[in-house]
């Protein structure tokens, strides 16, 4: 497995990450295939294990994917050197996603997302999962600097924050990743300036969504050129698209979920899969800006 370097650290990742989402939400999969899911992930070199406290039902199964990932690790017979990223900052009343950057709030779900992963070494990234505009972005993030320094966090990222966000972030505490929604439906990060900010800075970049969502994955054939490629290459259209997403800066480390053994397969073979310039320009050519 291809490695990359998370940010300005000395700590090394897998190129793609495994996303637990799909394994915590409505329509889940039962438990032992996910455990599944996640070992395979690991036998295959995954090494970035992607999830949220809001990676749940409802309020009434928070921390559900945090939980079911520690299960995981513990009960994987291999040696697993794994980077948990986990996030805060939504809440799922319902099963819906409101934003939460109460500072006390905050500060308790460390606390909780600390334990749910074992309790026994920091949280290795722990992520602000989007900006709150009732509080500051600075009041949102002082708990999480003392977390930092009280041991809880070991490194600090980002997710659904604009340039000038991250900057009044840095400001607060060191940053390490970047966490925004990119894929051929929504290239804005090419284009408001985080992905070239990300690479300027040393930051990892992490795209949600890279393949569109449940929904759109399923029309990805539809694009002609990804199509068209994926036949040319001899993998399915998931494989390309996560190899475009690649292509586009060496800052980018694609998290797709998956809830089948298949999917994670299917995301890691992309690793292998390059894409010359004017193959990412014709897809270029016929996705959204």
């Amino acid at each position: 497995m291809e490695t990359k370097q998370l940010g300005s650290t000395d700590i090394t990742i897998s190129a793609i990450g495994l996303g637990g989402m799909p394994m915590s939400i409505s329509g889940r999969p039962d438990e032992a295939q996910s455990i599944e899911v996640i070992h395979r992930a690991l036998d295959l070199g995954v090494t970035l294990i992607d999830t949220a406290d809001s990676y749940c039902k409802d309020e009434s199964d928070k921390h559900h994917n945090e939980r079911l990932i520690a299960k995981a690790l513990q009960e994987y017979q291999g040696n697993a050197n794994v980077t948990i990223a986990t996030k805060g900052g939504l809440m799922r009343p319902n099963g819906d996603w409101t934003r939460n950057g109460n500072p006390e709030h905050l500060q308790e779900t460390i606390r909780t997302s600390f334990e749910a992963l074992g309790g026994e070494k920091p949280i290795d990234i722990w992520q602000y999962h989007a900006p709150d505009t009732k509080y500051s972005i600075e009041e949102s993030l002082k708990p999480v600097a003392e977390a930092v320094k009280s041991g809880l966090i070991r490194f600090v990222g980002v997710s659904n924050f604009s340039v000038e966000q991250i900057k009044r972030a840095s400001e607060v505490v060191d940053i390490v990743s970047v966490q925004n929604q990119y894929n051929p439906w929504h290239r804005q990060p090419e284009f408001d300036g985080v992905l070239e900010y990300c690479d300027r800075q040393n930051l990892t970049f992490l795209p949600w969504s890279p393949l569109g969502g449940s929904r759109r994955a399923s029309k990805l054939g539809d694009i002609k050129a990804i199509a068209r490629v994926a036949k040319t290459k001899g993998v399915s259209v998931y494989a390309i698209v996560l190899a475009w997403v690649r292509a586009k800066s060496p800052c980018i480390v694609p998290i797709p979920g998956a809830s089948k053994v298949s999917s994670i397969e299917d995301s890691v073979k992309s690793v292998q899969v390059k894409l010359s310039l004017e193959e990412v320009q014709q897809i270029d050519n016929e996705t959204a800006a």
